[in-house]
């Protein structure tokens, strides 16, 4: 079909699949609702931070869906999360942990939602799916490119049902932005730009001592022990040892839109070349700022750059007949030619709304079907934000191996491919 003979109805028919509403009633909530035990998935948490809870609530508005389990390092945060989920169910069921093993010990979960730090994604969702469970693991799916890879292969290797939390995958303005780059309606696809946000400077603060319920060990994780200090902790993507920058962190999100709108999504750039702003006298030690162009085997292009303010982040693909962008803040899809946009079916959900992609890793639970954010799709779009960020660090070009996923005759940038693991803590 070419570009004239598609015509509004095939969006409108996508955007209607995609649908979800936006105001949510009492039987969606399970109140006044039930459904047959043989239809009940039974959930727990792993992190109850602030994401935790957006995404939780999403995944209580199924009415399948019944949370058995609630675990963090922090007190605080469990006892909340327990007695959020205790009011919805309208019981006291929901048992609070410190040590997710414990959780996965448990016969009667079927599924976990992974809302830790970086520095646990990998750890916890390996140990979850050899425990049986199936997974739905917060972005990005790793501190490293050897974690990711290993969840890969056990995904793989266990037949688990994976989502990892990168929810634009599953949200109407980005698969309109997607199908327009794929059918040629602006030309042939050359370069994807990404914007993500800078980092802002961290002030230095000594090390306090730890608060009474925070068990600060397991808050720790596989990563070096550095003594409690509130910035480092409450801060933590800012600090190279447990995150990696708003590169990663929200690079991840614009790499997968970027690798799948591009077909790419089992392979990845080839060359790496960009520059960072490391700024002194900065307690944080990942960028300030910074511009990594990664060029596919084909010369495909996506240029990943960090700057501006959190709210003018951005993804725009360029074609040869013009472009499309999706603000993500706003939600707000643009092109050249506008005349593009009267395709969109229009929908007031945005990126903040992870209904549709939990809506999927549930059928999928049941279907065994693979998810559209598998981990091994997440692994490779995961794969491409790591190099931008070893990239800046190293401060000069790389060469990679999609096949062997190696640097090119690079032993340095090898080296940063995977991390130590501090004890008792392993793949």
């Amino acid at each position: 079909m070419n570009n004239e003979e598609m015509g509004r109805r095939d969006f409108l028919k996508a955007a209607a699949v995609c649908a979800v509403p936006t105001v949510i009633g009492a039987s969606a909530l399970c109140r006044g609702s039930s459904v047959a035990p043989s239809e009940r998935i039974t959930l727990a948490t792993i992190g109850n931070g602030s994401r935790c809870k957006v995404v939780l609530d999403h995944f209580m508005t199924f009415k399948e869906v019944q949370c058995l389990a609630v675990c963090d390092a922090r007190q605080d945060r469990r006892e909340d999360a327990k007695a959020r989920v205790d009011a919805h169910h309208g019981n006291s069921d929901c048992t609070a942990y410190h040590d997710f093993r414990d959780v996965l010990a448990r016969n009667d979960i079927d599924a976990v939602l992974i809302a830790t730090g970086d520095r646990m994604h990998a750890v916890s969702s390996i140990m979850a799916a050899r425990a049986g469970k199936d997974i739905y693991s917060e972005k990005p799916m790793s501190l490293t490119i050897e974690e990711s890879r290993a969840v890969a292969d056990t995904m793989k290797k266990l037949a688990t049902v994976y989502q990892c939390g990168h929810q634009r995958r599953s949200v109407d303005s980005y698969q309109f932005q997607v199908e327009v780059a794929q059918r040629g309606m602006i030309g042939k696809v050359h370069t994807v730009i990404a914007q993500v946000w800078e980092s802002g400077m961290v002030r230095p603060q000594g090390p306090e001592p730890i608060p009474d319920g925070f068990d600060y060990d397991m808050w720790l994780g596989p990563t070096p022990y550095h003594p409690f200090i509130p910035r480092r902790v409450y801060g933590w993507n800012d600090f190279w040892d447990t995150g990696g920058g708003a590169m990663i962190g929200m690079g991840c999100h614009y790499t997968d839109i970027a690798q799948w709108g591009l077909d790419k999504d089992d392979t990845g750039p080839v060359d790496y070349e960009g520059t960072g702003v490391f700024a002194e006298n900065n307690f944080a030690d990942v960028p300030i700022s910074g511009k990594v162009t990664c060029t596919y085997a084909d010369g495909l292009k996506l240029i990943l750059q960090s700057k501006g303010l959190f709210e003018e982040r951005f993804i725009r693909f360029v074609g040869t007949k013009g472009w499309i962008q999706v603000d993500d803040e706003t939600n707000v899809v643009t092109a050249e030619p506008e005349s593009i946009l009267r395709y969109r079916g229009i929908s007031s959900r945005s990126w903040a709304h992870t209904g549709e992609h939990i809506r999927n890793f549930l059928d999928c639970i049941k279907s065994r079907r693979e998810t559209v954010c598998s981990a091994e799709k997440s692994h490779r779009a995961t794969t491409v934000g790591h190099i931008a960020n070893i990239c800046l660090r190293l401060g000069r070009s790389l060469k990679w191996d999609p096949q062997s996923e190696r640097f090119v005759n690079d032993s340095q940038a090898n080296a940063m491919i995977s991390r130590a693991m501090r004890p008792p803590w392993q793949l």
